[in-house]
């Protein structure tokens, strides 16, 4: 029964990981931003250090075991996940370039020097404990090592996003207010059942399914969730709200829902008011979300508020 476990969330750690990195590919080729090959890269890194760092103990154990003894399996196995490590680094750093570039600060050429300094001078530390010490079993070393450091850079990503920088932020405050959030907690649902870990085979199970299903979060919400502000950027500021109707090709009837849902009112309201019924308001909404370019209700309020057209 196990053993069926594991082959399913092997097939849905496959299936995450091609769709987060489908998804950040998308990202790119629609607007062509420096950021979203960061999300791209960090995709690829994070995803690259799961199979290998995390699937690839299972495979080990589950072919080496009848013909190599447990402590060298074990000193194989340690050997293997630290090597892994690379990719976690490289992942953290894609993940702190892409929060510098939606909050619309300026990546430095100094931070990615700095940065791989520092992670791989900690790499060489933990890899020098795990060589010398006898006291620590390496894997908990591990462990501890990616709580902490997944912990810090997590923590610093969504303060990037939460308060953003002197450029343009590409994400309205609505989006920042819930991506920032969400990398931390995220954060949080992964490392909680590592804390609780101890060669336990539930739990490798459920924090494998929390790492694979939680680095999907970032792709997802941008794909699905977010107006991004590079289509309210520049002269539109300027835009009456006749322009803005003419340049979303915004129909008469749409104009009205549109001032009416900034004003607060529900479907059902507007719906009574302007005497049509409940689905044609729905209808014209949802064409009104396709014009523009938002996801909700809220998001056109925003936009509307941004633009300063009612």
């Amino acid at each position: 029964m196990f053993r069926i476990l594991v082959y399913l969330i092997f097939i849905l750690s496959v299936a995450l990981a091609a769709g987060g990195i489908l998804l950040s590919s998308r990202l790119r080729s629609r607007y062509n931003r420096e950021i979203f090959s960061h999300l791209l890269y960090y995709q690829v890194f994070i995803f690259t250090f799961g199979f290998y760092g995390i699937w690839g103990q299972v495979v080990i154990r589950a072919f080496l075991t009848p013909y190599i003894a447990e402590e060298l399996l074990t000193r194989f196995t340690d050997i293997s996940m630290l090597l892994g490590l690379p990719f976690l680094v490289f992942a953290w750093m894609m993940l702190i370039q892409f929060s510098f570039g939606i909050s619309g600060r300026k990546n430095r050429n100094w931070f990615v020097l700095m940065f791989l300094l520092l992670n791989f001078s900690i790499i060489i530390v933990v890899g020098y404990f795990i060589a010398k010490t006898n006291e620590l079993r390496p894997v908990t070393l591990i462990k501890y090592y990616f709580i902490s450091m997944h912990f810090v850079y997590s923590l610093l990503s969504s303060l990037l996003i939460i308060f953003p920088g002197k450029g343009r932020s590409v994400i309205h405050d609505y989006d920042s207010r819930r991506i920032g959030p969400g990398i931390f907690l995220v954060m949080v649902l992964q490392c909680v059942p590592l804390l609780f870990y101890n060669s336990q085979p539930y739990i490798a199970v459920i924090f494998t399914l929390a790492f694979f299903a939680g680095n999907t979060f970032l792709p997802i919400y941008l794909n699905y969730g977010t107006m991004f502000t590079v289509f309210t950027s520049g002269p539109e500021k300027d835009l009456s709200f006749e322009e803005f109707c003419k340049k979303f090709e915004v129909s008469p009837r749409e104009i009205d829902i549109v001032r009416e849902i900034c004003n607060g009112l529900s479907n059902k309201e507007i719906s009574d008011k302007l005497f049509i019924s409940l689905q044609t308001v729905k209808d014209h909404t949802h064409r009104i979300y396709m014009k523009t370019n938002v996801k909700s209700r809220v998001q056109l309020i925003y936009l509307v508020k941004e633009l300063k057209i009612l």
